[in-house]
C-alpha cells in the first residue's frame, strides 16, 4: 500500500515537470581552445637542427677551461671502516647444522659475535659470573667493552618458569 501512495507522488504531475526542465535554457559550454597549424616539414626545421649540431668553438673553450676536483669525505671515512673490518677471528663456538644450503660460517669480523657465540657467552655468564666476567669474555670475543657490558645487560636468555602445582594449603576463591 505504501509504494502505491509513493508511487502516485512521484509521478503526480510528471508530464509538466518534464516539459519545464527541457524548455529551460542550457549553459552556454565553455570556448574550445584554438589549434595552431604544425609549420610545413621543410620550412625552417633543417636549420634549427643544423645549428643543434654544430660545434660552438667559444663554448667548448670555456668548457674545456673548466676544472673540477671533488673529493666525498664520507667516502674516506667508510673506506678506512671497511679496512677496519677486515680483519677477522676464527668462530670460538659454532652449532652443527644439516641444513642444506646454509653456508657455514668459519670466522667473523672483530668486534661481532655469530648467534651461537652470543648464547654461549651468555650461558657461561649465567653460570659463571665470576669467572666469565664482561672483561674476559670481551677479551676472548674481541669485543668493546661497554658493548659487552651492554650486551649482558639487556640480552636475555629464554627463561622458562614452572607454575608450581595446586596443593591443599593453597587458598581458592570459591565461586558463589
Amino acid at each position: 500500500m505504501g509504494a502505491r501512495v509513493t508511487r502516485m507522488f512521484r509521478n503526480f504531475n510528471l508530464e509538466n515537470r518534464a516539459h519545464k526542465e527541457i524548455s529551460r535554457q542550457k549553459p552556454v559550454p565553455a570556448p574550445r581552445h584554438t589549434v595552431r597549424d604544425p609549420p610545413p616539414a621543410g620550412a625552417g626545421s633543417s636549420g634549427d637542427a643544423d645549428a643543434l649540431n654544430q660545434k660552438n668553438e667559444s663554448l667548448l673553450g670555456l668548457l674545456r677551461s673548466v676544472y673540477v676536483d671533488s673529493t666525498d669525505p664520507a667516502a674516506a671515512e667508510v673506506s678506512n671502516k671497511v679496512m677496519e673490518d677486515e680483519t677477522r677471528r676464527p668462530l670460538k663456538f659454532h652449532v652443527p647444522s644439516n641444513t642444506p644450503g646454509l653456508a657455514e660460517v668459519t670466522d667473523v669480523p672483530k668486534g661481532k659475535l655469530s648467534i651461537a657465540e652470543a648464547l654461549k657467552a651468555l650461558n657461561s655468564h649465567q653460570r659463571e659470573p665470576l669467572t666469565w666476567t664482561p672483561e674476559k669474555i670481551a677479551q676472548d670475543y674481541s669485543l668493546d667493552l661497554k658493548d659487552t657490558k651492554a650486551f649482558l645487560e639487556y640480552f636475555i636468555l629464554f627463561r622458562v618458569y614452572v607454575q608450581p602445582t595446586k596443593t591443599e594449603n593453597t587458598k581458592q576463591i570459591k565461586a558463589s
